[in-house]
């Protein structure tokens, strides 16, 4: 497997669950979408971008996941802050469920179960 091989597998996986990672994190809190881009980037690993993201979040907004608010920033323009709605809260549950049959699956059948 080479570096070209190793960088497609990250982004189908990333693709995958990047939404879901992003509902994890308003779950805990409201955050702008830099925080955001920060918290996925350095928390989790998942290296990704605000060109990335802002799609991402008007998409949930679209689908009724997220809900925004503009407030007034300590220095420079005022921030969106995005907060999980009940939809949200839902489709994160349900994620969590189905994540954890499905991990278990993939774990089984590669061998990497955890005693």
């Amino acid at each position: 497997m080479d570096v070209s091989d190793d960088a497609a597998l990250t982004t189908a996986l990333r693709r995958g669950t990047i939404e879901f990672c992003v509902l994890a994190l308003l779950d805990k809190r409201e955050l702008y979408g830099v925080e955001l881009v920060r918290q996925l980037s350095a928390g989790l690993g998942m290296t990704t971008s605000e060109g990335t993201m802002y799609p991402l979040l008007s998409r949930l907004r679209r689908a009724g996941r997220i809900a925004t608010t503009w407030r007034e920033a300590p220095a420079g323009p005022p921030r969106r802050y995005y907060t999980l709605t009940p939809d949200g809260e839902a489709a994160l549950a349900h994620f969590r469920t189905e994540w954890v049959s499905f991990r278990t699956g993939v774990d089984r059948i590669l061998g990497t179960e955890q005693p």
